[in-house]
């Protein structure tokens, strides 16, 4: 039975990641040197690889991280499906659960199953899978690409994963992630598995 395999990637670093300030969809930064960085290492790990498509959300710090791949001729495509979940008032603004209570409140309902949750303006884990939803069925009526790489976000990297594995958004937070870390997917017939999970090996330390 054929398999396809799939490379989701976490976008590279922006100044907004070491500033922990929440992005979201609203907020369309640009990678960092440091993300630009992780760019080129993660293409000289993986520019052999015979990519039949890339794929990334309209957010430019998506594109930015595999845009070699795209200048060396591969097919890409930009998807709204896979920008990331809005944080509504709080993009642009640095939160963490330890200092804000409703940020906390927020993911601890989503922790409880309640992926309706959401800060005031901003989307919930289940909006962000229903989006995603046109977005799989496309990748799986393309069975003849065999080797795809999707460059998307923190948040959404962890929706989507629980979508093409089966589990109830609940557990999403259990698919960590850091900038520029790569899961990689075997889908044969109907069934995914994990066969690389929260891959940095391609990462060198910053110079």
């Amino acid at each position: 039975m054929p398999v396809q395999q799939l490379y989701l990637l976490r976008h590279g670093q922006t100044d907004f990641n070491v500033q922990g300030i929440v992005q979201g969809s609203g907020v369309d930064s640009d990678l960092n040197a440091r993300g630009r960085e992780q760019a080129a290492q993660f293409w000289a790990a993986y520019q052999h690889m015979p990519f039949a498509r890339v794929y990334t959300s309209r957010l430019k710090r998506t594109r930015q991280s595999v845009q070699q791949f795209i200048d060396a001729g591969l097919p890409h495509e930009e998807h709204a499906g896979l920008n990331e979940i809005s944080w509504g008032t709080r993009e642009g603004t640095r939160i963490t659960p330890e200092e804000d209570a409703e940020y906390a409140r927020v993911l601890d309902a989503w922790k409880a199953g309640d992926d309706h949750a959401r800060l005031p303006g901003g989307g919930s884990p289940a909006e962000v899978a229903a989006r995603q939803r046109p977005f799989i069925d496309l990748l799986e009526s393309r069975s003849q690409d065999e080797i795809v790489l999707v460059c998307l976000h923190g948040r959404a990297l962890r929706v989507l994963l629980c979508q093409l594995l089966g589990y109830p958004l609940r557990y999403m937070d259990g698919f960590e992630h850091q900038n520029l870390c790569l899961y990689k997917l075997h889908r044969t017939g109907g069934h995914y598995t994990i066969r690389n999970f929260l891959d940095v090996s391609h990462l060198a330390p910053p110079r």
